[in-house]
């Protein structure tokens, strides 16, 4: 996969071996369910937090592609696993 120097590219990958097959530029691998690239449903400030991840890979001019990262969930963003306290 090639990248032009116009568009830089980062790919959220929910399958590490395929993110290792293809060599993307940049990918972030997220640990969640099939469907869920961006955590879990209705809890913008997970979804954030995984927004974010990837978009830091572009940021580091010390990174050289391919790069294959793992998210970390923030610790602000592990607390509220609910979305808002919904029971």
């Amino acid at each position: 996969m090639g990248e032009t120097s116009e568009f830089s590219t980062v790919a959220i990958q929910l399958l590490r071996h395929v993110a290792e097959k293809v060599r993307p530029p940049r990918a972030l691998f997220v640990p969640f369910k099939h469907g869920y690239p961006l955590d879990t449903p209705g809890n913008p400030r997970r979804q954030l937090a995984v927004l974010e991840a990837a978009l830091r890979l572009l940021e580091d001019p010390a990174l050289a592609p391919p790069v294959l990262r793992d998210y970390a969930p923030p610790r602000d963003a592990e607390e509220s696993e609910d979305g808002g306290g919904k029971n």
